[in-house]
């Protein structure tokens, strides 16, 4: 692989003493291709790093390290094989693409055998309770992948899959406590990569959510630190301010900033300092081996604003270089597009270093649809608080990269947000497929699953019919019944039309400004063309299209993509109350 050097952590008792030699298959041979470059005794003597130098020569093999401790007469040996490169090559996501987020304890139980695990902290499954564990896993979400596919899913985003073996709360997955294993709960490292190859069997994308800011409390290294300088630490305990603006504010103070940054996100979540450069080493190790080891298309950086900056610019280098086409996004859970587009790569707002990341969870974006459609129409408000947040993407190199949303695991049910106006609803989601970026949508959505994140467990509910012995299979669309069955009609034709027209991928978008409570804008290339048109209107709207001439040139046909009813397009367009219109146009 590209990075051919390697740094191996080593632990046992006094072993910073001890000494470590490489060997071939017989134990006897010292390697010739890979070699220990250096070995660096950590902090705690428990510990040390062994960096190994991989050569292009290498063939695939098992290698073995021969540990002798101190006046030991005999070592021990470990194994150590040098595996053959994966040769699937991840393809990265793009506009064109429609994601799925789903919470995997909360989504189905195809495994009940391993609901229980005594030697966990959380040893049994419970779904009487909101923050407990509920049983989903790996095995479930495989055997539900047709329901995935034949919605028009391309890309499937699950949270964390990570060993969580916390005291309470693990469900959630963002307090890892063991970065290369996968909860037993959910399965093992090899239904994973199973899963993942079945996805892609399905021309389904995996895509993998990542955290470098936190570990959880359990971790087995901060249980057993290989040096206190992997964490931050304070006397007492500091928790972060969450003022991601700190970082690029020109007035902001040092404590402030460094309360960003150097604070625990929570009390049982230890800040992890990814400027050591052995731990810093460790993550990217981490990641290069998830990808390789299971075939992940994609990251989605979990409180991507709150690690060392740098450092996760040279994570992306290093990720980017050995995976061109890897698509790294962040959680950027910020206030204001200066601010969420200061993350992304080549941008021209951080003048200290590029951050080579592609795009961001826009919750600009998010913001934007959610107030819009709240709010009475005004100079900046409804319709025109959505087109003026659009109109900051000269912010951004590639804008199409940020990934757009309507909800997700942390936030209140669209339907609710929208106050179950179904309308709105259809609106918004019409915006979500038609606006530039790569939409995703979180489970359940489909069909209008409610309630609001208060607390968020409440936004992550058993989806019906995933565990055997639920009343109803939402799964099966024949359960689905009024709204529900339109919704997940309504999404899948949006879904299915996006699959079929993959010059999305590099569409362009033309908006004009809202007036009277209508908006309109333009997807394109040089041969296709969608005229999309949104009113918030009570009443239905006459649309004068001379105002459009410049994107219309000599279409004169719309073929409503929902309907297909087809539509000449004269002087003027009627569109009806409270609803959008999706116009494939041709000449």
């Amino acid at each position: 692989m590209k990075m051919n050097n390697i740094e191996l952590l080593f632990q046992g008792q006094n072993i910073a003493n001890a000494t470590i030699e490489l060997f071939q298959y017989d134990k006897k041979t010292t390697s010739i291709s890979t070699r220990i470059t250096s070995v660096e005794p950590a902090k705690n003597k428990d510990f040390v790093y062994v960096s190994i130098g991989i050569s292009a020569n290498q063939m695939p093999e098992t290698l073995y390290f021969k540990i002798t401790p101190v006046d030991a007469k005999k070592g021990t040996f470990v194994a150590f094989p040098i595996l053959e490169n994966n040769s699937y090559s991840p393809t990265g996501l793009d506009q064109s693409d429609n994601m799925y987020l789903l919470f995997p304890d909360r989504f189905s139980n195809g495994d009940p055998s391993n609901d229980n695990n005594p030697a966990m902290n959380e040893p049994n499954a419970d779904r009487t309770g909101i923050k407990l564990r509920h049983g989903g896993d790996i095995k479930g979400i495989e055997n539900r992948i047709d329901y995935i596919k034949n919605l028009g899913i391309t890309a499937l985003w699950i949270n964390p899959l990570l060993e969580n073996d916390q005291k309470k709360e693990s469900y959630h997955g963002y307090a890892a406590t063991d970065s290369y294993l996968i909860d037993r709960r959910f399965g093992t490292n090899e239904d994973f990569k199973n899963l993942t190859q079945k996805c892609h069997e399905n021309g389904i994308k995996m895509v993998w959510d990542v955290v470098y800011n936190h570990w959880g409390l359990e971790h087995k290294l901060f249980k057993a630190l290989p040096d206190s300088n992997w964490f931050h630490w304070s006397k007492e305990f500091v928790r972060t301010n969450y003022r991601a603006e700190t970082l690029m504010d020109p007035y902001a103070s040092d404590i402030d900033r460094n309360t960003m940054l150097n604070g625990w996100f929570d009390n049982h979540m230890p800040d992890l300092n990814q400027q050591d450069p052995h731990l810093a080493k460790y993550l990217i190790q981490n990641s290069i081996w998830w990808i390789e080891y299971s075939g992940i298309d994609a990251f989605r950086i979990d409180t991507y604003s709150y690690p060392d900056q740098k450092f996760m610019s040279d994570l992306n280098t290093a990720i980017k270089k050995e995976y061109p086409h890897f698509l790294l996004f962040g959680e950027t859970w910020v206030q204001g597009s200066p601010i969420q587009a200061w993350y992304t790569e080549n941008n021209g707002l951080n003048k200290s270093f590029n951050s080579n990341l592609d795009g961001v969870t826009d919750f600009q974006l998010y913001f934007a649809i959610t107030k819009g459609l709240n709010e009475n129409f005004g100079w900046e408000e409804g319709l025109r608080r959505i087109e003026l947040t659009l109109s900051h993407d000269f912010l951004y190199e590639k804008p199409s990269r940020n990934v757009t949303f309507l909800d997700n695991h942390d936030l209140s049910r669209f339907y609710s947000v929208i106050n179950e106006d179904f309308a709105k609803w259809k609106i918004a989601n019409t915006m979500l497929f038609t606006l530039r970026g790569i939409p995703c949508i979180y489970y359940g959505h489909e069909f209008l699953m409610k309630n609001y994140a208060n607390p968020d467990a409440l936004v992550r509910e058993d989806f019906p019919g995933g565990w055997a012995g639920d009343s109803i299979n939402k799964f099966d669309s024949k359960n689905l019944e009024g709204k529900e069955l339109e919704a997940f009609l309504f999404v899948q034709r949006m879904m299915q039309w996006r699959n079929e027209n993959k010059w999305l991928k590099d569409a362009n978008l033309k908006q004009f400004v809202p007036e009277d409570n209508t908006y309109i804008y333009f997807r394109y290339d040089e041969k296709n063309a969608v005229m999309v048109v949104h009113n918030l209107n009570d009443e239905s709207k006459e649309i004068k299209l001379s105002r459009f001439a410049e994107s219309l040139h000599d279409y004169a046909l719309g073929v409503d993509i929902i309907s297909g009813q087809a539509i000449v397009l004269k002087e003027n367009l009627e569109i009806a109350p409270k609803s959008s219109l999706v116009l494939q146009l041709t000449r």
